[in-house]
């Protein structure tokens, strides 16, 4: 049988692995938009639903967490 605390700290960890990439991913977005000129618009669209869905993720883990005790 699983228990439902490794479970959730599992899913916790996936999370956090997530978020590190999401930020990563917005960070490389903020380099792009200072070194180039072409696409501006689309680049700042990406890096605003990046910061979207980091602020999902982390409200994710915030809830499993307190949902874990």
């Amino acid at each position: 049988m699983l228990d439902i605390r490794s479970s959730t700290a599992d899913f916790i960890n996936k999370l956090k692995i997530v978020e590190e990439e999401i930020d990563e991913s917005v960070y490389w977005l903020e380099i792009f938009e200072e070194i180039m000129t072409d696409n501006l618009d689309e680049i700042q669209q990406l890096k605003k639903e990046g910061n979207e869905l980091l602020a999902i993720t982390v409200a994710s883990i915030n809830t499993a967490r307190r949902n874990s005790k």
